[in-house]
């Protein structure tokens, strides 16, 4: 992901964008001679070293990660096409003005440690259960016990270490005040599902 200086989200940003958030693509490179092996996925992440998350076992993601543990979770949110004509000077002809993406997003590098003892993986359920659904939370996951602990056996954990943060927030922060409230009158009359969360990040004060 090409970041260029003003694009660059400092670690406040990202993180308080990210804490919200809970799914993304799962990215391992695979086998050598196949192509990288990507899984949208719901992940935890409570602002620590560690993310975790839970694949059904007959996953292809599998073999891919224990042929390489080095993966990358990404998540992508508040995006929005913009017309060129938003971003035309109004010395410009408004259709030679040039179009973009504007996008905020977060890209995990991790080393993958795969979890596969029931006691484990039941305690990593635990705590996805208290993201998720916190009202189960109250009952813990007992391996071999109704309801889930039989279940275990068809899923395999997976603990993600962060090593690297790349965060990207594009919003032509480096252009003029000018150019943001022309777009932020773009995005508030067109009204696409995201186009208010992308006028919020244009905000000038």
């Amino acid at each position: 992901m090409l970041i260029h200086p003003w694009d660059q989200a400092d670690e406040a940003t990202w993180r308080a964008w990210l804490a919200p958030r809970d799914f993304g693509t799962l990215a391992a490179n695979g086998p050598a001679g196949g192509p990288p092996v990507l899984v949208p996925t719901h992940f935890a992440w409570d602002g620590g070293a560690e993310v975790i998350l839970h694949l059904a076992r007959p996953n292809p993601f599998w073999a891919a990660v224990e042929a390489d543990p080095q993966v990358v979770l990404a998540v992508t949110d508040d995006y929005a096409f913009i017309p060129g004509t938003w971003r035309a000077t109004p010395d410009m002809t408004p259709e030679d003005g040039v179009p973009t993406s504007y996008y905020s997003s977060v890209q995990l590098l991790c080393t993958a440690t795969v979890v596969d003892d029931p006691q484990e993986k039941a305690a990593l359920m635990d705590r996805q259960y208290a993201r998720f659904q916190p009202e189960s939370a109250h009952r813990p996951i007992v391996p071999g016990e109704p309801p889930f602990g039989r279940m275990l056996s068809s899923i395999r954990g997976l603990r993600l270490r962060i090593d690297e943060v790349r965060a990207k927030a594009k919003y032509d922060s480096h252009k003029d005040d000018e150019l943001a409230a022309r777009v932020r009158t773009g995005l508030d009359a067109r009204g696409l599902p995201l186009d208010a969360a992308v006028s919020a990040r244009l905000k000038r004060d």
